[in-house]
């Protein structure tokens, strides 16, 4: 993939729809990463576009903030855990939500608000990650289930499981893509 300073500053224009919709139960397989992956390598990587993984079709953000409140239906799991590779209890650490939490809202369908939003900085993460390693979904979990010295010896999974922690996670990517080790 190629990784030119000119590729990562280009935004791309962005997909507008009316209504968010998601990809069906059978394409949860993990092609939503590869999906990101096009994008990136084709510099349209829109402000949103980490979305994908959790297999929303939609990089608008009127329309991303209406589907958190009304909450991202349970297959939004699924598509994270099959994009990103990580096991369920890793996707469970991340999103910092219990198991039995996640039995519940897989019989009720959806996910509440705050939990929704959890799912998209998880995503967020993941696809800051997968952009780090040039799309290798394999080294991008692996880095991000490592302690890592730079955030204390805790793995970026563990740490980015609230907003502050997943900023750092995402400034420490940051600092590393521009050849900063710390």
């Amino acid at each position: 993939m190629a990784s030119t300073t000119a590729a990562r500053k280009t935004a791309g224009p962005r997909r507008r729809s009316r209504t968010i919709t998601r990809r069906s139960g059978a394409n949860a397989e993990g092609s939503g990463w590869k999906r990101l992956v096009h994008l990136l390598e084709k510099g349209q990587r829109g402000a949103n576009s980490y979305v994908v993984l959790l297999g929303l079709d939609t990089f608008d953000s009127p329309e991303l903030l209406q589907a958190v409140e009304r909450g991202l239906p349970y297959v939004s799991f699924e598509h994270l855990v099959a994009n990103t590779s990580l096991r369920q209890d890793e996707t469970l650490v991340l999103v910092d939500i219990p198991l039995r939490t996640l039995t519940r809202r897989k019989t009720e369908g959806r996910f509440h608000q705050d939990e929704s939003d959890r799912l998209l900085r998880a995503s967020r993460v993941f696809a800051h990650a997968l952009r780090l390693f040039e799309g290798d979904r394999d080294a991008a979990k692996e880095w991000l289930s490592r302690p890592q010295k730079a955030l204390g010896g805790l793995s970026p999974v563990s740490v980015a499981r609230t907003e502050v922690g997943a900023l750092e996670v995402e400034r420490l990517i940051g600092r590393l893509d521009h050849g900063v080790f710390t």
